[in-house]
């Protein structure tokens, strides 16, 4: 274990999995906790009433940029973190943390973009708390959000059910936001121009799981991006997940801006999205759903789960558009600090 916390422990990737396993699950490790999944199913009474119940904390760099801010960020992160368990997602609680000399106007509008995101996703923020450090011991404006919201009778999601024969499906282009927050810190400028995909999906995965009730799991891949999600999937569930490569959606500037910076745009960080796993016979119906969803529009079908092999354990694997096929790893170290 590392001898002092890094900015790449709260990266998404193996030393964030690191830090989790040896410092927190040993010191604290529930069985709810230890399941992995982005939000904790807990049941309420003997009826089989389940609350789902996630928390998520935000220290983006800029508080703004193109297609949202902070404020979005956080109500949208959580909400989505609360519907993967297949929940309805009902109450927020908004902790604020800011910096003395932080313009009052600023966090005016941040309200506002929670309050409209809320609106969006159909959840009301309930509770809260604010505290306010010396000038110099913050950085403008950090915001801790957790949610709370209904699993409906017999709904049972995570990574640990999927099964060998699965199909693995994403919502949309990979990699906008992680490339909108690099352009804006950098100034880069793109012919096409940039937008986060920050997002509320609890509508979408409510959709698909109307047209597809054989889903698996449902997972936002933030920090880490696609490759560090999979990898949790195939390691909860102990399978092998292939992807090709020709099916992942990309937007053509945010793969030019990737090949320009030397990221992997499957590492690269996204707040809009969602994968989707679903048993093979609902996959098509799973994707119609997506699709005609507005934050769907753009879903394919990416790959296929298979059994592990035995002397080697789970792995993803990317099947080159070259036709190659060569093991996708989760995020090592810090690509992109403070995305989120």
């Amino acid at each position: 274990m590392d001898e002092t916390v890094m900015l790449g422990h709260g990266s998404g990737g193996s030393m964030m999995k690191r830090i989790i396993d040896e410092v927190f699950f040993d010191a604290y490790g529930s069985d709810e906790l230890r399941e992995g999944n982005d939000a904790a199913v807990l049941p309420l009474d003997q009826n089989g009433g389940s609350l789902a119940f996630s928390t998520d904390s935000f220290v983006v760099t800029p508080h703004f940029f193109p297609g949202g801010d902070i404020g979005r960020l956080a109500v949208c992160g959580t909400v989505n973190d609360v519907a993967t368990s297949g929940a309805v997602p009902q109450y927020l609680s908004c902790g604020f943390i800011l910096e003395e000399g932080f313009p009052m106007d600023d966090l005016r509008r941040i309200c506002t973009s929670m309050a409209e995101a809320a609106k969006e996703a159909g959840v009301k923020i309930v509770t809260g708390d604010t505290k306010v450090v010396n000038r110099g011991h913050g950085d403008g404006v950090f915001i801790n959000t957790s949610g709370a919201g209904m699993v409906p009778p017999g709904v049972r999601l995570g990574g640990q059910f999927i099964q060998p024969g699965d199909k693995v499906l994403v919502s949309g282009t990979l990699g906008d936001h992680g490339i909108t927050i690099m352009s804006c810190r950098e100034s880069l400028s793109f012919t096409s121009p940039l937008e986060s995909d920050a997002a509320p999906l609890n509508h979408l995965i409510a959709d698909v799981l109307a047209a597809a009730p054989s889903v698996r799991c449902f997972r936002d891949p933030t920090r880490g991006g696609l490759a560090s999600t999979l990898n949790e999937l195939a390691e909860q569930a102990g399978v092998d997940i292939t992807v090709e490569e020709a099916d992942v959606p990309v937007k053509p500037a945010v793969q030019g801006a990737c090949d320009m910076l030397g990221y992997d745009v499957l590492q690269v960080a996204n707040e809009g999205k969602m994968v989707c796993v679903v048993a093979a016979d609902q996959a098509e119906a799973a994707l119609a759903a997506m699709r005609a969803n507005p934050y769907g529009r753009d879903a394919a079908l990416i790959g296929d789960v298979g059994a592990a092999r035995a002397d080697r354990g789970p792995k993803v694997m990317l099947r080159t558009a070259l036709g190659s096929t060569r093991f996708l790893d989760m995020l090592v170290g810090e690509q992109l600090p403070r995305i989120c």
